[in-house]
């Protein structure tokens, strides 16, 4: 693709809409503005040409704000409630420190078009200049009810800090990262974190690349509220009908929200026996007792699920050497007597639970520090002043239906 032949032929560029899906309505809330060009060889897409730092910046821009305005004259038909997507590259954005773009809006605000409709994705991983300039404009759009997108989360390791210091409406996670199983693991951690950090900022998750159905349940299980993909909808020069996928979406998240009642009731039901069994062998041990001997008994009763057991108090200090299942046999690892754990996440918490429920926790799913493996922990109140933690490992977990 030749770049004057496309700025000499400006009436062949226009812009596809791609169309995003809610998880509470089942329908389109707004598209994706994607440029392209209609040359000899049939449509292409624009993205190749906007990413080319060979092409000078105002060529570059010159395009991108053909297809803005071409989207934007169509847009005008819309129901006045659904959202524009617009990526920016940063640095073509300050071009002229950012006024063009801000002028285009205005200019069609006149017409109809709000600009609380509008939703600024801003893609900044590569910007060479001055980020406070940039954050100073990015909060002035706002000011106006510009809504701003961090893009291309979820393909690398994503700065928590420069997301939290601009607080984005919406967190765009891409999910083609899915595709290798080798960075599955890494992926669900930076999830974790992203959909933690959007919780705490009030912002939205939008999950893109969604090419398959599996990838659908996955992006509504960790918190998705909208989606978009070829799964659902690819792009097009059209409009589709709000509701095109409302029954199908329907259908779909009742099986999701079935598999993951299974899941719950499964945690349940271990949370139960777990509770039934040390409730036994506390009723049965009435007498606080040599911590060792304690443990041992334990790794008896708890064989098959427990790999590591270990007493601690109420703050998180560790009253026992760590019970630790090695290969065939178990061992005793002295080290860890006296350490404190009241650093880790909802360690407190779930003391304080306990305490009051009188009965046991199990952990959600995460990585052992000193195994590396998937796993969960059962903490249980074995008096007013102990505490037993019980790490189950991942061939247990592997084992039984809803816990992974």
């Amino acid at each position: 693709m030749d770049a004057l032949d496309i700025l000499t032929d400006l009436d062949n560029v226009f812009p596809y809409f791609q169309p995003i899906f809610s998880a509470d309505e089942h329908r389109v809330i707004g598209y994706e503005v994607l440029g392209r060009y209609r040359g000899p060889d049939g449509v292409a897409s624009l993205g190749p040409f906007f990413q080319d730092e060979n092409i000078p910046e105002e060529f570059r821009i010159e395009v991108d704000y053909e297809v803005l305005k071409k989207a934007l004259d169509k847009a005008q038909e819309l129901d006045k409630d659904i959202m524009l997507f617009v990526n920016r590259d940063a640095d073509l954005l300050m071009y002229n420190d950012g006024e063009q773009f801000l002028g285009i809006l205005q200019e069609y605000e006149k017409k109809g078009i709000s600009l609380d409709r509008i939703v600024l994705e801003i893609t900044e991983r590569n910007y060479k200049g001055d980020i406070d300039h940039l954050d100073h404009l990015l909060n002035y759009y706002r000011t106006y009810g510009i809504k701003l997108a961090i893009d291309k989360l979820g393909n690398e390791s994503s700065h928590l800090d420069r997301i939290g210091q601009l607080a984005p409406d919406i967190l765009k996670v891409d999910l083609e990262s899915m595709k290798s199983s080798a960075s599955a693991h890494n992926f669900n951690d930076i999830l974790y974190s992203l959909s933690m950090l959007a919780r705490k900022i009030g912002a939205s998750l939008l999950f893109e690349n969604i090419e398959m159905v599996y990838q659908l349940q996955y992006a509504w299980k960790n918190g998705g509220r909208y989606y978009q993909g070829y799964y659902l909808h690819k792009p097009a020069g059209n409009f589709t009908e709000r509701d095109i996928l409302k029954e199908k979406l329907r259908s779909e998240c009742h099986r999701f929200i079935v598999h993951e009642k299974k899941k719950l009731e499964s945690l349940y039901q271990v949370t139960l026996e777990f509770n039934e069994k040390l409730i036994d062998f506390v009723n049965k041990n009435k007498k606080v007792f040599v911590y060792e001997e304690t443990l041992a008994q334990l790794a008896v009763l708890l064989e098959g699920a427990a790999f590591r057991l270990y007493i601690c108090d109420e703050d998180g200090f560790q009253k026992s050497a760590n019970y630790f299942r090695r290969k065939e046999s178990w061992i005793t690892q002295e080290e860890y007597l006296h350490k404190n754990w009241s650093w880790r996440p909802y360690f407190l918490e779930n003391i304080m639970k306990m305490r009051i429920n009188k009965k046991g926790i199990l952990s959600d799913l995460y990585t052992d520090i000193e195994t590396g493996e998937t796993i969960r922990t059962f903490s249980f109140p074995l008096n007013t002043n102990d505490y037993l933690f019980v790490d189950l490992s991942y061939d247990y977990l592997y084992n039984h239906d809803g816990l992974l």
